[in-house]
């Protein structure tokens, strides 16, 4: 109890004096003064946890997943402000106990950093695993991708029996990990109008998790993911238990999937755009069916998703609609550029590079993202950020003219220009990696245009904009 009382003070100083949302300091503090009260916390939640894991992808299938769930009257604590270590998880459990210790909610929801992944499951024992994906990220933390999937076997070994893995099909790495699992339900795509022929340059697994050979890749999404086999015969991309059979991206508004598992076959339709979003919405509908509930009616409580923030994020800014799009790795950028550009018509951009820890240090990996694109479509770019130079290098480097570039100190003033930039009847579209979309985020709530990241966005209304939420 003391722990308990101890983090929820916490909580409330650092929201009251302004320091923070108090979505992880609390859970250090709780577990300084008990250890164990991530255990106990876990423990009472009678429908047991569900966890997230993967380098992209992760807050939005988990807030898809909260979403559907809600729908369906089952009461959740979630970590929804994507703090995705330990002490992030054991913050929102701290935060949702009442002062006496108990929690109303049945289930825990979280997503989680695939390092902290293993202790996680050793200590919230959760019933159901999803893994989106793996790609290259934040390669001072983590190491190669062999690493970051060592961690994630050894936590589905760790899971308690009866555990139930929900794994990207057709992402190698991860379908590798279904190997000895009793319990796998496996997701993808199968819309072979929309595979790429070849694997981009910065494509990560390319060989055969088990002899090592390179793999045959019939076509890729985007990335690595895509329809594979070993020329060998040794793997092979699994059944799909929950596919979708064709995918239509609608501008950057919405989506609709149909979507078959080996019961039934639906349409289903989403706020969210991207290849990368489609891949998270048959994850969370693949995780809700493992949790008994169909098909149709998950599909049914997606209409009215909300995206989590900064994920496709609206809002407007002095009148101008602009789109919210985080980008941490190359894989990941790579994807929001295309969907800016491809499927949002994107002209005016602002690009905000940290290297915090929380963002990863090294940012080499800028070099391996395709702002070549940004060369032909892009209009105007504003570039901020602590190493904004270095990305200026870069746009350089892909031939964006000097006199369509500006790079802008201060977070405040980086808005402005960029706002005044783009031209009437046009969207602003800001990509920002993790610590740079909060600073962001926080002169945006500042102003009064957004509310502070760790607002339960789920309760807010959806902003307005000019013809419509995507401000066409």
């Amino acid at each position: 109890m003391v722990a308990l009382w101890a983090g929820k003070l916490t909580a409330a100083a650092s929201r009251g004096l302004r320091r923070g949302g108090g979505t992880t300091l609390p859970g250090d503090v709780s577990r300084w003064l008990d250890e164990r009260i991530l255990v106990k916390l876990a423990a009472a939640l009678p429908d047991s946890s569900l966890v997230v894991a993967g380098t992209n992808g992760k807050t939005t299938t988990a807030a898809l997943l909260r979403h559907i769930l809600e729908t369906e009257g089952r009461t959740v604590v979630a970590n929804h402000t994507g703090a995705n270590l330990v002490f992030g998880v054991t913050a929102a459990l701290v935060d949702r106990a009442s002062w006496r210790g108990t929690l109303p909610a049945a289930m825990g929801l979280f997503e989680i950093d695939e390092a902290s992944l293993p202790r996680l499951v050793r200590e919230a024992a959760p019933a159901t695993i999803v893994v989106t994906n793996l790609f290259r990220d934040q390669l001072d933390r983590y190491g190669e991708l062999e690493t970051t999937a060592s961690h994630l076997r050894t936590a589905l070994t760790y899971g308690m029996e009866g555990v139930t893995a929900v794994l990207n099909a057709d992402d190698p790495m991860v379908a590798a990990l279904g190997d000895g699992l009793p319990r796998v339900r496996y997701a993808g795509l199968d819309d072979k109008t929309l595979l790429q022929p070849e694997l981009s340059h910065g494509a990560d697994a390319k060989l055969c998790p088990r002899c090592g050979s390179p793999l045959d890749f019939e076509g890729v999404y985007f990335g690595h993911v895509g329809r594979y086999s070993c020329p060998r015969g040794d793997f092979d991309r699994p059944r799909l238990d929950m596919r979708a059979t064709s995918v239509r991206l609608e501008g950057v508004d919405a989506m609709r999937l149909s979507v078959e598992d080996e019961r039934e076959e639906i349409e289903v339709r989403v706020p969210l755009s991207g290849l990368y979003n489609a891949y998270n919405v048959v994850l969370a509908l693949a995780a809700a069916g493992a949790l008994g509930i169909s098909l149709r009616r998950s599909a049914s409580a997606l209409a009215g998703f909300r995206p989590a923030f900064g994920r496709m994020e609206r809002v407007l800014i002095e009148a101008t609609p602009t789109v919210l799009l985080l980008g941490k790795n190359p894989t990941g950028f790579n994807e929001v550029l295309r969907t800016s550009v491809e499927f949002g018509g994107g002209r005016s951009f602002l690009l905000a590079l940290n290297d915090r820890i929380a963002d990863g240090q090294d940012v080499s990996w800028i070099w391996d993202v395709d702002f070549e694109i940004l060369a032909r479509a892009a209009a105007r770019i504003v570039v901020c950020g602590d190493r904004a130079l270095d990305l200026a290098l870069r746009l350089k480097y892909a031939q964006v003219d000097a006199g369509r570039m500006e790079v802008v100190k201060g977070w405040s003033a980086a808005l402005d220009r960029a706002v005044q930039g783009t031209a009437p009847g046009q969207t602003l579209f800001v990509l920002a990696t993790y610590t740079a979309m909060l600073e962001l985020r926080a002169v945006l709530a500042h102003k009064g245009s957004l509310q502070p990241y760790w607002v339960d966005r789920s309760a807010q209304p959806e902003p307005e904009t000019p013809g419509g939420p995507a401000g066409k």
